[in-house]
């Protein structure tokens, strides 16, 4: 949507200006989430799926259990279980469950899903770069610093 269509539509439909900003954070966060989609979707993932990839292949061969991954996905999931049992049945991760404490059950990538996420850099980089490239590293480091501040709220 033209810059100048989504200000008049906020306009129409905003009467206070949080209300605005929030309006235009909603219609931001679905377009930049549109173009991701545009590359993950073909290769049968999700967002969330995609960013699980990333979180596990940061944190290296110890993986983490599901209660580690779930605080540290993008968006809430309820079932993060059942995400896990999906992209176990895909191949894309390894659970094991510890010998310890049976309760835990780690999980890790396995080779296809390191080679995927590694596989998809350079296109979500350029989607990004895409997205947000025309804005300088002022205004993005701004663009951050308020969004950052915005979540801290009560």
């Amino acid at each position: 949507m033209p810059t100048g269509l989504l200000r008049d539509e906020r306009q129409k439909t905003s009467t206070s200006l949080p209300q605005e900003a929030f309006v235009s954070l909603a219609r931001t966060e679905a377009i930049l989430h549109d173009g991701l989609d545009r590359v993950l979707s073909p290769r049968g993932l999700s967002l969330t799926q995609y960013n699980v990839l990333r979180i596990l292949r940061g944190a290296g061969q110890e993986g983490l259990c599901r209660h580690e991954i779930a605080e540290r996905l993008i968006t809430r999931m309820p079932d993060v279980t059942r995400l896990l049992d999906r992209m176990e049945a895909a191949g894309l991760v390894s659970r094991v469950r510890s010998t310890e404490d049976r309760r835990l059950v780690n999980t890790t990538l396995t080779k296809a899903g390191r080679e995927l996420v590694g596989d998809l850099d350079a296109e979500v980089a350029h989607v990004h770069k895409a997205q947000l490239g025309h804005l300088t590293d002022t205004e993005l480091r701004t663009l951050i610093d308020l969004l950052d501040r915005a979540r801290a709220a009560p």
